[in-house]
């Protein structure tokens, strides 16, 4: 939750899916609850809202054109043509994360300019990709595992000290399946998960918690 007092910092990070939101770790809210919901009735002096899109594709900066972000995006996920398409650079990766977020849903734009910082500019809203990327500086461990799942879809990002080693979506309409694309990209990559803690940053059940801990040395929640 924000922390809040007469001269604490306040911050707020929400993430958007199809279904609804959630926000500061909270469970999955529907989107009705929207205007209701106390939290974004207030400024902060830090506010971060990502969309849980799969369009994406992190290009190295040597090999990313602006001119020809849409054709990057292109050959890695399937674009309808009216599909928008923008990119942010990911300085501590050398890279750009190229997006899309035409998937179909308007929560995010409304949450953009419903939950402002101090400022009352609208923040951007960048995909949940993005966010994950950002996490790895924050791990401590030698294997840092972050992913997200929401909309049948894994968000997983594997780095290795400071190497990235994996970045990309699977779709996965179920937990079991998401459990499957990790351990398979961890089995390829050779790490042990009884040595590892994976890191979610997308609400998890009680039941999915349960089961990644049979594997994990840890679960965290990010």
């Amino acid at each position: 939750m924000p922390v809040t007092g007469n001269n604490s910092t306040t911050e707020i990070s929400i993430q958007v899916s199809l279904g609804g939101f959630s926000f500061d770790r909270s469970p999955w809210i529907g989107s009705e609850k929207l205007f209701t919901t106390p939290e974004f009735q207030r400024r902060y002096s830090s506010v971060s809202i990502s969309l849980l899109t799969p369009k994406v594709a992190l290009v190295p900066e040597p090999f990313f054109n602006p001119s020809k972000a849409r054709e990057a995006l292109e050959e890695v996920v399937a674009l309808a043509p009216g599909d928008s398409v923008e990119y942010v650079p990911v300085p501590s990766l050398a890279s750009v994360l190229v997006y899309s977020n035409t998937i179909g849903e308007s929560l995010s734009k409304v949450l953009s300019n419903t939950v402002l910082p101090t400022s009352g500019e609208p923040v951007k809203v960048l995909p949940e990709m993005y966010y994950l990327l950002m996490e790895l500086d924050s791990i401590t461990e030698y294997n840092k595992i972050v992913a997200s799942w929401a909309d049948g879809w894994l968000h997983l990002v594997i780095a290795q000290g400071k190497s990235l080693s994996l970045c990309n979506t699977f779709e996965a309409p179920d937990f079991t399946t998401a459990e499957y694309f990790i351990f398979l990209a961890m089995k390829r990559l050779q790490l042990n998960p009884e040595v590892s803690t994976v890191c979610f940053r997308t609400p998890l059940s009680p039941e999915a918690e349960m089961s990644l801990y049979r594997y994990f040395k840890s679960v965290s929640r990010l």
